[in-house]
This record gives structure tokens, sequence and C-alpha cells, in this order.
């Protein structure tokens, strides 16, 4: 059974460490002040910034009062922000040092007492990595992640969660020596989105749908996350980074797990956990000739978006004019079990590709279509039906199949039904944090990671690495910006007898 969400989140302090930065003033804060306007969080409610630089309680609101409308527009989703901003705080404190735990915890009680709120902490750790680890380490020991009774400490953790298989699994042995694994919230952003969730509710809740997924009916399915824009001003990053670290093991794959795993036997937290860690777990591992005909990595070069020149990744500030990194990456996988033999998953993302779309394509295989040899497709070109879940732009689902065009001879034409989120439930707007902030202040692990399902997303992606650093590519720029990526992507499914979606075709951006 699902489980069933209160309607208002019990009494906490969030705590936001780094709340100086981008992701505390364009995601956190215009996240919960979504969940203020939709009545979700309780009166007893506070939030501490802790920032490097001190600045006071009435500075920090001034700064988010500023910043805000222009990230989120208009009253920026908060109507009582008058209300709202009472309960924000602001303190100082050093990640390394000691004795600034204590005075956190100070803080916190005096904060407590003063709106009547329980000792219930929440800290989110909107910081660089390095900090993940000692800032756990410092809260032990400062008692702020003890438990007892009713009264409940939570720890959310950011990506990138490690940078290899060995980095991750040191991390997770650091916070399993802080923290408990119900403590620990390794958060995905893409499983807060709706149109993820809805796969889930998609596929369990049609009779029409889910006895027809798997190898028997499906040909293949194919998972595109593709960005318009750079690197931004995040090259001290991505350059060290690249995009198989910073997009396969928790985006890719996670849309990935959702869309293949088993039905659980409930919709509690560990039992969707479990099912989708089998899926990965089923993955065929890579091995080094895997990896040189199975994996396609690009970098782009100067090219041409939206009407304007626009410069190639070497000329991007911040990165050397010799980057040998991936700004693209495409993969075949193949998944080992009953349901999924023989269906191949084809994943691409990239950066500057002509648009921003996040889709996932389910090609069915063809239906024996010998009678219509003299129709107007002629039986070996007709298309084959395509499921697309639409999650960027244009929220949605779409199902292209084939029909009788209007006439007096027997003509096919291919039609599209379409469902938009937008037009059938009208639409708020919202961060993609406001579900996953509410479900961890409840204690829904759910749509959260767990350990054993990070190490697994480096274990699959480990061979891969270590080719690619044991065989530096030389070919690098080899797509334009603004194209659709290297053709070597391409290849990749022709030699399967495939091709790749065009996503625009179906959407607006």
């Amino acid at each position: 059974m699902a489980r069933k969400k209160p309607d208002v989140a019990p009494p906490s302090i969030f705590v936001i460490f780094g709340a100086g930065g981008d992701l505390a003033k364009r995601k956190l804060f215009p996240a919960l002040c979504n969940l203020k306007r939709d009545g979700l969080l309780p009166e007893g409610f506070a939030v501490v910034a802790i920032t490097h630089q001190p600045i006071s309680d009435e500075a920090y609101r001034d700064y988010l009062k500023t910043e805000l409308p222009e990230i989120t527009g208009g009253d920026f989703g908060c109507q009582q922000w008058e209300t709202f901003r009472s309960h924000i705080f602001a303190t100082a404190l050093d990640f390394g040092e000691a004795d600034g735990y204590l005075e956190l915890g100070e803080v916190l009680r005096r904060i407590g007492a003063q709106l009547a709120i329980p000792a219930n902490y929440l800290f989110y750790l909107a910081t660089p990595p390095r900090f993940f680890g000692p800032i756990a380490s410092r809260l032990k020991e400062a008692g702020l992640t003890e438990e007892s009774g009713e009264v409940w400490r939570r720890v959310i953790i950011e990506k990138p969660f490690g940078q290899d298989l060995e980095s991750a699994r040191v991390l997770n042995r650091l916070l399993h020596a802080n923290l408990e694994e119900h403590q620990i919230y390794r958060i995905d952003h893409y499983l807060g989105k709706e149109t993820v969730q809805n796969i889930l509710a998609y596929r369990f809740t049609n009779s029409t749908v889910e006895p027809i997924w798997d190898h028997r009916y499906i040909d293949h399915v194919q998972i595109t996350v593709a960005e318009s824009v750079g690197v931004e001003n995040r090259a001290n990053y991505y350059d060290a980074t690249g995009a198989l670290r910073d997009m396969i093991p928790n985006h890719l794959l996670a849309v990935l797990s959702v869309v293949a795993m088993e039905p659980p036997n409930s919709f509690e937290a560990d039992a969707v956990r479990d099912e989708q860690t089998k899926v990965l777990r089923a993955i065929r591992p890579f091995t080094p000739e895997d990896v040189l005909t199975q994996t396609v990595r690009g970098q782009y070069g100067p090219g041409k978006l939206g009407g304007r020149e626009v410069a190639g990744y070497r000329q991007e500030p911040g990165v050397g004019g010799d980057s040998k990194t991936e700004t693209y990456v495409a993969l075949k996988v193949l998944i080992d079990s009953w349901r999924w033999v023989g269906v191949p998953f084809y994943l691409r993302t990239g950066k500057r590709l002509p648009g921003r779309y996040t889709e996932v394509a389910v090609v069915y295989k063809h239906a024996p279509n010998a009678m219509f040899r003299d129709a107007s497709f002629g039986h070996r070109d007709l298309p084959a039906n395509m499921l697309v879940l639409r999650l960027q732009p244009r929220e949605g689902i779409d199902m292209t199949f084939n029909a009788k065009v209007p006439g007096h001879r027997m003509k096919l034409g291919t039609v599209t039904m379409e469902f938009h989120y937008e037009d059938h439930f009208g639409s708020e707007p919202t961060t993609g944090y406001e579900t996953l902030l509410f479900d961890c202040m409840n204690g829904d692990a759910t749509l959260f990671k767990r350990a054993d399902n990070i190490e697994i997303g480096w274990e699959i992606v480990e061979p891969i690495l270590d080719v690619w650093s044991a065989l530096p590519t030389r070919n690098f720029p080899n797509y334009e910006a603004g194209s659709w990526g290297p053709k070597g992507a391409d290849e990749l499914l022709e030699r399967d007898g495939r091709r790749w979606k065009d996503c625009s075709i179906d959407c607006n951006t």
C-alpha cells in the first residue's frame, strides 16, 4: 500500500549549511515558500541559514526579499512572506570548528523555545562535497544527531556523492560512523519531479500498460537528458567531473530504475528502493571491449544555438584550451532480467544540445503488418508505436500509433495522442524540491537514495571511467554546439538498426 502522507509536515527547524550559495536561493527557499503557500508547513517551523560570514537575521531576510522575486517572479510563491520571514534566522559557522557546533546547538534551542518548536532538526548540506563527512562528524560530537522518543534528526546530502566507487564508499562509511541509515537522505532532485513519480502510477495502475511492459512487446527504450546551456559558472566543478560522473550514476540511472523496476509489494520506502536496486544490480557489467563499442563521449565546439553564435567548451571561462573533459555521453545498457532480456536501454545526456529536453521514449516492436504491404507506408516502413514520457518541457505523456488516413484508399498515417499535465490539472510554479523536502520532514525516504543504490551506480560506470582515463580521446571537440551530439552517438543506434528520437519534434521550448 502507498504510505498516506499527513496534511501538514511536523514541527521542525530546517538548518541549511551553505545558505549563501545559489542552491539555497534558487531552489530551497522557493520550495519552502511554495510549501508554505500550499499550507504544508506547520506554524511551528523555522529556518536557520548558516553562512561563512556573519550576517544578522534582518540582513539575511532582506537579502532573500531582494533575490527571490528575481528568481521566481512576483511574490515568489509565498503569499504569507511577512509571516514566514520572521521564522528565518541566520548564523555564521566555520564548518570545521567544533565550538561553532556547540553554539549552533544553543541557537537551535533558543529558537525552539521562542517559537515553541520541538527539537526536530533537518540539516541540509548545500555545501561542496568535501564538507559532508566533517559536518556529520561535528554534528554528532555536538549531540545534534541524537534521537530520543519522538524527536528526530535528519541530514540531507546533496550530490555529487563521490567521484568514483571508492570515494562513494568512503563517504558512506563516514556518514554511517556518525548517523544511522534512516537519518541519511541522499537527494536526487530528478526523483522529485512529478513526471518521474508518475511513471510508477502510469505503469502500475493501468491494465493497458503493465501487461505489455517487457521484452515481448518493447523493442528498446531511450532516455534523454539534453541541456542547451554550457557550463555557465561551474567550470571549476565541471571540468574535473564531466558529463558521465555528473549525470549517469545519479539522474539517468535513477530514471532507468523507475522505468525498469518490478512492482514492489508496497510503496514503503525500502520496498520501492529494493526493486530499484535489483534493476541496477541486473545491469550487465561493461567489459573494456563493451566500453569501446557501447559508449560514446563528446565535447562541444563552437556553433550556433538559438540563432546566436556560442563558444566551444574549451573557450569557456575557466576551461583549459586542451581539456579532455566530456560534455556528452551516450550508452547502450543491457539488463539481464526476465522482463528486459534483449531490450537495450539507450541513455544520452549532453550540454549545448538544441534544447532542454528530458524524456523517456519506449519504442514497441512492430505488429505483424503483412496485410498492409500495399498501403502507402508499406509494411516494412510502418513506424513502430512509441510511448513518450516527457519530463520537461511540457510535462506529459504521448502515444504515437498508426491509423488509416480518411479516403477511398488504404493509406496509413502516424498520429499522436497527447496528455499534458498543465492542460489537465493546471500547474503551480515548483522547483522540484517541494516533494523531497516535505517527504524528508515526514520521514519518508522513498524518493531518496540508499547507500547500496549509490554504490551500485558507481560500480556500473567505473569500467567506463577506467577505460576513458586509460585511453584519452584525441578528437575533441567532436560536435558543434546546437547539434544533437557526436556522430558516434548516431552510429551507436544505427549498428542495431535503430535511431534516436528527435525530442524537438514533439516539444516546444
